[in-house]
């Protein structure tokens, strides 16, 4: 197959290769060749042969054309005389001239890849032709004149119909080389074919009953007879010398063809790979978007059913409000039918109702806002904030005692109640004076008071801190039981244990930085109503105090007051803050839960079934209530163990831990004097070495170590435990 395209018409740069090569040809010092290849010619031009013929031309190249024929008319192939190399391949000659014998002087005739049907008998005159290669014609024959080329050392004939081999070729003693298609060969057999070229010769000569010889026997004088053969314009070996320079040109050239059709296979393939390339990305975008629109009208419509549910959840509770309003009103009537005395009663809650109603229409801050407020009564809540460190203990029994004694005052007769309630006051009001008057003047303080209020009220804070205490005390159990296990020397529960005690470390890492991102949170917004507030304007940190304050109703604020204190930690515990103003509306104690249901709490509002589960415990486990409680017992269901941890809320990936010790909440599990230094074996421990999660150093040994000393690990970070 030709590797060129062929036109009717030579192209521009054919023809400038042309009259290149041609005058190249000319000049004065030029070599022996001619080289006309690739030119897209259709016949050779005359001006070839006039130079062949006066220049003594040697090497005539005229591959690569579309040559039908070698010899024009008006030309005698004489001109070719002094001709040693004539290379006809990569044409489409279909025969040879017939007067070619009339080349005395060529040694080399490659006519490969053309259409030739049939050898001239005039070939057989060549008697100085040393190779000749007529690779992929369409001979079917050899001529018998080939045994008189007595110099032929060099023969291919394959790739063409030839299936029988003239006897008269044993008479070439110089062939080393024959090429032929072995496999089809009738004569001779195919067996003989293909042991190679001296079998072939030795089978040949004894069809004709000579003796064989090796060819390097005639080889020397024939080259020596070639050498002694005067040539005008040469010397000896010259003819040598071309023929190697015109073998290493055929083999460059067929190594330019090879790379290049190695290089348009590798482009087809390229493209080929590019178009399927371009097919599968073109259909994994129909079907991404495909993907993408079904997935946005699946959150479409999961987005309509939130919003129908919601809107329908929000009527329920609205209509549950109502009810309860009406409730409330009718009691709030028989009351005041019943005892007279309650007069002065709805006449305070009438004031109370008026003051928040006032209170929700105002909307900003101003200078009249400020004057218009209790400025005593903010006093005395935030120096009752600032002084819990030194004075808790007491004004919460002092609290308590005067709340138990107004609430049995105030079912007595109201103006019992009104006389120790001017008692309370007057006893706050002596007690505090000194520090009221501090925290009017101390800004900072203010400040403070707000930033405490702030971080206590905020329920993600509390959640982060109660999350941060079981994990404390669970890596605190799981330190003594790998403690008591290698004690024991028991190895079983080893990696299980270790599992468990990394993911607990892993948790609390996550919930030290979750904790800090909330102070800083809550430090921004502080920073951002600092920014707010007007230098010139008075007490501003306590009407940001006051306002916190009165974000409930001070009705409710008052019934929340008197719910039982471990009803409230336990919610607290729960992350269930939210349902304290149900607990507190409905006037819920341990007692009234002892004898209540799951049924009951969900039409108070109390719809979480853990939360549900572990208030009925709860109560179920006061001295003061019964032991069982058969309805309780009919409603509970059997299940696993209610999780403190809301299934909503979940952790966040884990965050890298910062490095200093970080003080916590205490753990709740851990009793004094049941985890001691596995260091000083005297205190207790109360640090958590990280990453490894282990609590088993007291806080004077661990600041002296560099790797746990349970398990030998690197300490990243240690977190103090604080146990009140």
């Amino acid at each position: 197959m030709p590797l060129f395209y062929k036109k009717k018409k030579p192209s521009v740069e054919s023809r400038k290769r042309l009259e290149y090569q041609l005058c190249l040809s000319k000049e004065a010092g030029a070599d022996d060749i001619l080289d006309i290849s690739n030119c897209e010619l259709a016949e050779v031009p005359t001006s070839v042969f006039s130079i062949c013929k006066v220049l003594q031309k040697k090497v005539l190249i005229l591959c690569g054309n579309e040559l039908k024929t070698l010899m024009p008319k008006n030309c005698a192939i004489s001109t070719l005389a002094t001709i040693k190399v004539l290379d006809l391949h990569e044409n489409k000659l279909t025969s040879l001239p017939d007067d070619i014998g009339q080349l005395p002087f060529l040694q080399v005739l490659n006519a490969e890849n053309n259409q030739i049907k049939a050898l001239p008998t005039s070939i057989g005159d060549l008697r100085n032709l040393q190779t000749l290669n007529m690779k992929g014609n369409c001979l079917r024959e050899l001529p018998s004149s080939v045994g008189c080329m007595s110099s032929l050392r060099t023969l291919d004939l394959s790739e063409n119909s030839i299936r029988e081999l003239p006897k008269e070729l044993a008479n070439v003693r110089t062939l080393e080389s024959l090429s032929l298609d072995a496999c089809v060969m009738n004569y001779p057999p195919a067996s003989v074919c293909t042991s190679g070229t001296e079998e072939i010769q030795r089978f040949l000569c004894s069809e004709l009953g000579l003796e064989y010889c090796p060819p390097s026997q005639y080889l020397l004088p024939v080259l020596e007879n070639d050498s002694s053969k005067p040539s005008p314009d040469c010397v000896d070996g010259e003819d040598l010398v071309w023929q190697c320079k015109f073998m290493d040109y055929e083999k460059r050239k067929e190594q330019k063809q090879m790379e290049k059709l190695n290089f348009e296979k590798e482009l087809e393939e390229k493209q080929r790979e590019q178009t399927q390339l371009l097919l599968l990305n073109n259909s994994r975008k129909e079907g991404m978007l495909l993907s993408v629109k079904l997935e946005q009208e699946r959150v479409e419509q999961g987005v309509n059913q939130q919003q129908r549910f919601q809107e329908a959840e929000r009527q329920k509770l609205l209509e549950k409000v109502r009810q309860a309003e009406a409730g409330i009103s009718t009691r709030i009537s028989n009351l005041l039918l019943d005892n007279k005395r309650q007069a002065k009663s709805a006449e305070f809650l009438q004031v109370l109702e008026e003051d928040r109603i006032r209170m929700e229409q105002l909307t900003a801050i101003t200078q009249e806002e400020a004057s218009s407020l209790r400025k005593k009564d903010v006093a005395v809540a935030m120096q009752t904030m600032l002084s819990e460190g030194y004075s808790l203990r007491l004004l919460q029994e002092a609290s308590e005692n005067r709340r138990q004694n107004m609430v049995s005052e105030a079912c007595r007769s109201m103006d019992t109640l009104d006389r120790k309630f001017e008692q309370v006051l007057a006893l706050q009001q002596l007690d505090k004076s000194k520090a009221i008057s501090q925290i009017l003047q101390e800004e900072e303080m203010q400040k403070a008071a707000f930033e405490a209020l702030q971080l206590q009220r905020d329920s993600v804070h509390g959640y982060i801190r109660n999350q941060i205490m079981l994990i404390e005390a669970e890596l605190m159990q799981l330190t003594k039981l790998e403690v008591k296990r290698r004690n024991l020397d028991a190895e079983t529960l080893q990696e299980s244990l270790a599992a468990q005690r990394t993911a607990l470390s892993d948790m609390l890492q996550q919930l030290l930085k979750q904790k800090d991102q909330r102070e800083m949170e809550l430090k921004q917004v502080l920073m951002e109503l600092e920014l707010k507030s007007d230098s010139t304007q008075q007490n501003y940190w306590m009407i940001q105090y006051q306002r916190l304050l009165d974000a409930k109703p001070l009705s409710l604020r008052m019934q929340e007051a008197g719910v039982d204190k471990e009803l409230v930690k336990l919610l607290c515990k729960l992350s269930a803050q939210h349902y304290l103003p149900v607990i507190a509306h409905h006037r819920i104690t341990a007692e009234a839960l002892c004898y209540m249901t799951t049924k009951d709490l969900s039409k108070l509002g109390i719809s979480e079934v853990g939360i549900q589960k572990a208030l009925l415990n709860w109560a179920r486990e006061q001295p003061c209530s019964p032991k069982s409680s058969p309805t309780f017992q009919e409603e509970q269901e059997p299940g696993p163990s209610i999780p403190l941890t809301p299934p909503q809320q979940q952790l966040t990936p884990p965050l890298t831990p910062s490095t200093p010790i970080t003080p916590t909440a205490p753990s709740p599990m851990d009793t004094p004097g049941t985890n001691e230094c596995v260091v000083c074996m005297e205190d207790r421990s109360l640090v958590v070495f990280l990453p490894c999660g282990h609590i088993c150093c007291c806080q004077v040994c661990s600041d002296a170590l560099q790797s746990c000393p349970l398990c030998r690990s690197c300490i990243s970070q240690r977190i103090r435990l604080y146990h009140g």
